[in-house]
């Protein structure tokens, strides 16, 4: 049986829920149902929508919003903010040694080959320290939770994590059509991180700049699935959202064309994954990135977030080594437990994994986005043969974990509430302190039943709130 977030077994609401379940019992259904669809108006006219690769019908879409709030006490976020500072910066000194003196290999706490056969492991890093230290600047933790403090970190993201768009845009839509809610609830702002993500990009400006910083957002362009996120973001900062053909390297800097000349940048928010960032360094066909962008950022005269090369601890196959990886560089063991974990590129848990995968959820090391997934419980005998068959091909490619039992929390449906399964997605922002935002993104999964919460796998998302105490 899931752990219901709203209500305890006997049927009383929770503390956190109390006020909301309060107010939610002495509204007329009608009326709710009715804001729902005010709700989706509202996405509808703003605009904000996501683009689902591979379908045929890959036109934008609408990401569904459900208007009954999660809600996260102060204590238990107190917990999970502690948790999530520890394993930031955790990988941010994993990702200075491994492109530097390399201590955790030695010490064989991680495989050599899992980092340096690794495709994310990017060798134009070594030997170098981006401005302030800093390799991931943005940060996104995927957490799930199975009981009343029972909470796991599900992946870690901290290549170019999205959807905190949806987290703003959430937040003022419940804002607008419920106020009376915020006045019987403390909750706690999320309103400020585009603000606060200005701030922390501009703290990390190379050494060489002057005055105030540049910032810029590096978008691939109106056709990535994300693009709505990057105007948005961009907007709310107040700075300029380029294209790599916007971009040139002129006299060691990298500079922006404007109706004033070319233009320096001195931090660069970029929404571009590596290989396509500078075509004389990674894929010579990019038209995305900026030809010589990385000889600039090695000769210090621009930051790039989040660094090249911190793809590789978002990696599954690393994520598996990280209570070995916080204890390393913290000393102490990890807050926030990760979900046990079979690495199939080693023989015996390929063994286990292919008898078991009625019962596991397999998953690709790069995988994101819910794509390239095998849910074992839901799939048919079939799909999972034909699973079966990739795994023994590339086992290296994939982990399995066990099906966990998300907790639950309500979605309006027509005949009143039901419960569905959730996720959360914090935001971190790293400069020369660590900045998490109260709250994030709950992704939930819209079907009964369903554990994929993924906007592209049908899923949607709600307004989440941290109380103060």
């Amino acid at each position: 049986m899931a752990f219901d977030e709203m209500m305890t077994a006997d049927g009383a609401p929770r503390g956190p829920y109390q006020n909301y379940f309060d107010w939610y019992s002495s509204q007329d259904p009608a009326r709710l149902l009715a804001k729902s669809r005010d709700a989706e108006n509202i996405f509808r006219k703003t605009g904000i929508t996501f683009a689902v690769y591979g379908h045929a019908d890959s036109a934008e879409k609408l990401i569904p919003f459900d208007i009954i709030p999660r809600i996260i006490s102060g204590r238990e976020w107190r917990k999970l903010a502690q948790g999530i500072e520890q394993r930031v910066l955790a990988l941010n000194a994993f990702l200075d040694d491994i492109y530097h003196k390399q201590e955790i290999i030695k010490a064989g706490r991680i495989p050599r080959e899992l980092i340096e056969k690794n495709v994310a492991f990017l060798p134009e890093m070594i030997g170098f320290r981006p401005p302030g230290g800093v390799y991931t600047h943005i940060v996104g933790t995927d957490i799930v939770r199975t009981g009343e403090d029972q909470f796991y970190v599900l992946e870690d993201n901290a290549r170019t994590p999205s959807g905190v768009s949806y987290m703003l845009e959430n937040r003022e839509t419940m804002m607008q059509m419920f106020p009376e809610l915020f006045q019987l609830n403390k909750v706690q702002r999320v309103e400020d991180y585009p603000y606060l993500l200005r701030q922390s990009l501009a703290s990390l400006a190379p050494p060489g700049c002057k005055g105030k910083p540049r910032v810029a957002v590096l978008t691939p362009g109106i056709y990535n699935s994300a693009y709505y996120e990057h105007s948005f973001l961009a907007d709310m900062m107040g700075v300029e959202l380029v294209e790599g053909s916007d971009l040139r390297v002129i006299d060691g800097k990298v500079k922006m064309r404007t109706t004033r000349g070319y233009e320096a940048i001195d931090v660069l928010y970029r929404r571009v994954d590596d290989d396509f960032l500078d075509p004389l360094t990674f894929r010579p066909d990019s038209a995305l990135g900026i030809p010589g962008i990385m000889d600039v950022y090695r000769a210090g005269n621009i930051t790039i977030a989040n660094a090249p090369g911190t793809g590789i601890s978002d990696d599954k196959a690393i994520y598996s080594y990280m209570p070995e990886i916080v204890e390393f560089y913290t000393g102490r063991k990890a807050i926030l437990e990760n979900v046990p974990t079979w690495r199939c590129s080693e023989a015996d848990s390929l063994a286990y994994v292919l008898e078991h995968l009625e019962e596991l959820v397999v998953k690709e090391v790069h995988g994101s986005g819910g794509y390239g997934m095998l849910v074992g419980p839901t799939a048919s005998k079939k799909e999972r043969a034909a699973f079966a068959e990739k795994l023994k091909a590339r086992p290296n490619n994939y982990i399995a974990q066990p099906t966990l039992s998300l907790s639950t929390v309500p979605i309006l449906v027509n005949k009143g509430i039901a419960p569905r399964h959730v996720d959360l997605r914090p935001y971190v922002l790293v400069s020369d302190k660590v900045q998490i935002i109260p709250g994030g993104l709950t992704r939930v999964a819209l079907k009964q039943g369903s554990l994929v919460v993924n906007s592209s796998q049908g899923g949607g998302t709600k307004d989440t709130w941290v109380l103060e105490d």
